[in-house]
């Protein structure tokens, strides 16, 4: 295998917000860093990106140019490629260093490792829905409540949140309706809350996403013995998140899955409050270990990591030096 170039101090597997975030940081600490990227970021289906303070609006490409021009712009490299495989010490308890294998034949070696690869979103085999996503099927309502105000909006229950999401929604419109789709019905202290906050409720599977003219999200279809189709410029959808980190096969399987209460089919890695995992020298940051996390929230998430990491390497650095020292005084 071709190495890209020496040991870096720091590779980041991952180049949206969260990766980019602590590459900076750590560059412009000084470190040697490579941001590897596959170039699929969980939101490139959304126009804009909503939240970000000074930020408002600016669309999710852009972002992320951005952020790379500013990693390079400070010695950073950021490489295109996807990671196959991670391989630790050989001895467990050591922080590295990890050989990082990628899909076109070429290894880099780590020091520290940032994981920040973010997650998948499963959407349920609804015909139409996929083309939808990120502009009129949505799932955050912080990220796009504003520009679905005062529309007919629709919950599709997909998950145990999804009434929650519902009532929340009531904050931007006066016009939401419930889809119960395959799952159960509301209980009844459920539909209470439903009711007396205007929330209509429909029962049955929905089955598929009209559109008008325009190609915008006009309706959605029932299953029945007659078509019928209900009104809904917006649909609100709790996809099935997954983690994009299938290679850190060198995290134990606690550190690589853990289901959320209220979303039992998603699964994260599980870092520290700074993103340490339970292998010595691995990180993560962003949706990879926080799925509910917005990109400013992401990208604050990188910035800890990179603190934490840089802080382990000045511990690591400090060590050899007195080591060295030590026995050149002997």
């Amino acid at each position: 295998m071709g190495r890209v170039n020496q040991t870096y101090d720091v590779v980041v597997i991952g180049g949206g917000p969260a990766g980019l975030s602590g590459a900076v940081a750590l560059a412009r600490a000084r470190r040697s860093v490579l941001v590897i990227d596959s170039g699929a970021p969980r939101n490139t289906a959304a126009e804009h990106v909503h939240g970000y303070l000074g930020l408002e609006g600016i669309a999710p490409s852009e972002l992320l140019a951005r952020g790379r021009d500013e990693v390079t712009r400070y010695g950073g490299e950021v490489l295109a490629g996807e990671v196959t495989d991670v391989v630790g010490p050989a001895e467990a308890s050591d922080a590295g260093p990890f050989t990082v294998r990628l899909a076109d034949g070429r290894s880099v070696e780590a020091r520290r490792l940032l994981v920040a690869t973010g997650t998948r979103d499963g959407l349920p085999d609804i015909p139409g829905l996929a083309e939808l996503w990120g502009r009129d099927v949505l799932h955050c309502p912080y990220c796009h409540g504003w520009e679905a105000r005062d529309k007919k909006i629709g919950v599709l229950v997909t998950a145990p949140t999804s009434v929650d999401e519902a009532l929340l929604l009531r904050q931007w419109s006066d016009d939401v309706t419930l889809y119960t789709h395959d799952t159960p019905l509301p209980d009844d202290a459920q539909r209470a809350r439903l009711q007396a906050r205007g929330v209509r409720i429909v029962e049955g599977e929905v089955t598929g996403v009209v559109t008008g003219a325009d190609g915008r999200l006009s309706g959605v279809r029932l299953a029945g013995d007659t078509e019928h189709v209900e009104p809904c410029e917006a649909l609100v959808v709790t996809p099935i998140i997954v983690a994009r980190a299938e290679f850190l096969d060198v995290l134990s399987p606690e550190a690589r899955t853990e289901a959320h209460d209220d979303e039992p089919l998603a699964w994260r890695l599980i870092g520290a409050g700074d993103g340490a995992t339970d292998v010595p020298g691995i990180w993560v940051a962003g949706n990879v270990a926080q799925v509910e996390a917005q990109v400013v929230t992401s990208a604050a998430m990188g910035l800890r990591a990179a603190v934490a990491i840089n802080a382990d390497l000045v511990r690591e650095d400090t060590d050899r030096a007195v080591a060295e020292q030590q026995s050149g005084g002997e």
